[in-house]
C-alpha cells in the first residue's frame, strides 16, 4: 500500500456533514426577519451592551484564562460552586471538549434521531461512532437510548429541551435514563434552552449534576440573554469533569467582552423575565394559530416551533421556505435533522409572528408572494 501523498486527517473527519446555521438574507427584499437561528426578538439588554462597550478600552489586555468573575456570577445566580463551572466560546465549545476529553477511536456516542447536529460532529471530530436512538413523537426515548448502550458507550448527549423539535423529557425520566447507566458513562445535559421552560416536571439538570459523578449540564448565554455573537457558553460538572476539561481548553477560550457581557446579562434579570414573558405570550399564539390553517406543530417548550407540510406538490416545506423567504421571512430548512417535511421558525416579534401566519395563510391559498 503507497504512502499518501498529502497530509491525512484523522478517521472520521471527512464523515462529518458541517454544520449549516440558518440562513440570514433574502436577496432583493427590503426588509427581512429572520427566524431561522432561535435568537431572542428582544436582543441583549441595554446594561449587558455597555458592559460589553466598556471592554474597548483595554483591547491590548488578555481576558482572565478562568473566567473567574463570570462564574462567580453564574454560581450566585444558580446556587452553584463555581470552582465546579467552566465557561467555553459557547456551549458548542463545551460540547467539543467534553467529546475531546471523553471519546477515542472505537468509542460510541449516544445521540437522538433529530438531536443537535453538534453532537455526531464532535463524536465523529474525536474518532468516535455516533450511535442513533429512535425518538417518540419527536421526543427522546429513555428506552430506546438504554437499548442503544453497548460496552462501547462512552457518552450520551442529550438535548432537553431538544432543538429542532421543543420536545422534552421529564425529570423523572432523565432520572430513570441516570440510573440505568454504567458508571463510567458520562450523561450529557444539553439544556439550551433552559431559561424558556415552565413545567413543573422539568429539570435543567443543576440536582442531577450535584448528587452524581457521571452528569454534566450545559448552558448558553445565545437564547434568552441575547448574547449569541458573542459565543458563550457555560457546563456544571463533577470536579473531576471540570479538571479534565480545563486541562484541554484553550487558556483563553472566553474574550473578555463575552465574559463582561455575560455577566451583566445574568444579574439584569428583569430583561430576562421580559423575554421570557414574551415568548410565554407568542409560542402559544404561534401554535394555534399555525394549526388553525391545518398544518401540524409540534409541542414545543422553547422558543420556537417545529412546522410540518405535506408532501403533495406545491406545498411542501420547500415550497413554503421559497414563498416565505421572497416575503423576507426567514425560517430554518431542518432536512439535516431528518425533518425533509418541516420548518423551524423561532418566535419573533410581535410583526414578525404575524406576518409569517398571515404569510401561510396565503401560502396554502394559494396567493402569489407580493399580492393580497
Amino acid at each position: 500500500m503507497s504512502a499518501p501523498k498529502r497530509p491525512q486527517p484523522r478517521p472520521g473527519v471527512l464523515a462529518i456533514d458541517p454544520y449549516v446555521p440558518g440562513k440570514s438574507k433574502a436577496p432583493g427584499v427590503a426588509r427581512v426577519f429572520k427566524l431561522s437561528s432561535n435568537e431572542t426578538p428582544l436582543g441583549a439588554s441595554p446594561k449587558t451592551i455597555a458592559a460589553y462597550q466598556s471592554v474597548a478600552e483595554h483591547l491590548e489586555d488578555y481576558p482572565d484564562g478562568s473566567a473567574t468573575a463570570l462564574r462567580e456570577a453564574i454560581g450566585r445566580a444558580f446556587g452553584l460552586d463555581p470552582n465546579r463551572i467552566v465557561c467555553g466560546a459557547g456551549s458548542d465549545d463545551l460540547l467539543n471538549l467534553i467529546a475531546d476529553a471523553y471519546l477515542s477511536d472505537g468509542d460510541e456516542a449516544i445521540h437522538t434521531t433529530h438531536g443537535f447536529l453538534v453532537y455526531p460532529i464532535a463524536t465523529l471530530g474525536s474518532g468516535a461512532t455516533p450511535i442513533v436512538a429512535a425518538e417518540k413523537n419527536y421526543t427522546a426515548d429513555v428506552d430506546a437510548i438504554l437499548a442503544a448502550v453497548s460496552e462501547r458507550t462512552k457518552v450520551i448527549f442529550l438535548a432537553n429541551p431538544n432543538n429542532p423539535t421543543g420536545t422534552y423529557v421529564p425529570f423523572d425520566e432523565v432520572k430513570r435514563l441516570h440510573r440505568a447507566l454504567p458508571p463510567h458513562v458520562l450523561l450529557v445535559l444539553d439544556a439550551a434552552y433552559a431559561e424558556y421552560v415552565r413545567r413543573n416536571d422539568y429539570e435543567a439538570g443543576i440536582e442531577l449534576v450535584a448528587t452524581s459523578e457521571n452528569v454534566v449540564m450545559c448552558r448558553t448565554f445565545s437564547k434568552i440573554y441575547g448574547l449569541a455573537a458573542v459565543r458563550l457558553g457555560w457546563l456544571y460538572g463533577p470536579e473531576h469533569v471540570v479538571e479534565a476539561i480545563n486541562r484541554i481548553r484553550g487558556p483563553f477560550n472566553v474574550n473578555s467582552a463575552a465574559q463582561a457581557a455575560g455577566i451583566a446579562a445574568i444579574q439584569d434579570t428583569a430583561h430576562t423575565e421580559t423575554a421570557r414573558a414574551h415568548n410565554d405570550k407568542w409560542l402559544p399564539w404561534l401554535t394555534d394559530e399555525i394549526r388553525k390553517l391545518g398544518l401540524e406543530v409540534t409541542p414545543s417548550i422553547a422558543n420556537f416551533v417545529l412546522v410540518h407540510f405535506p408532501e403533495s406538490k406545491g406545498r411542501t416545506a420547500e415550497d413554503a421556505d421559497a414563498f416565505l423567504t421572497k416575503r423576507g421571512l426567514l425560517l430554518r430548512r431542518v432536512h439535516a435533522y431528518k425533518l425533509p417535511n418541516a420548518l423551524r421558525m423561532t418566535v419573533g416579534s410581535e410583526e414578525a409572528n404575524r406576518l409569517v401566519v398571515a404569510a401561510l395563510a396565503d401560502f396554502l391559498g394559494g396567493k402569489e408572494p407580493g399580492r393580497t
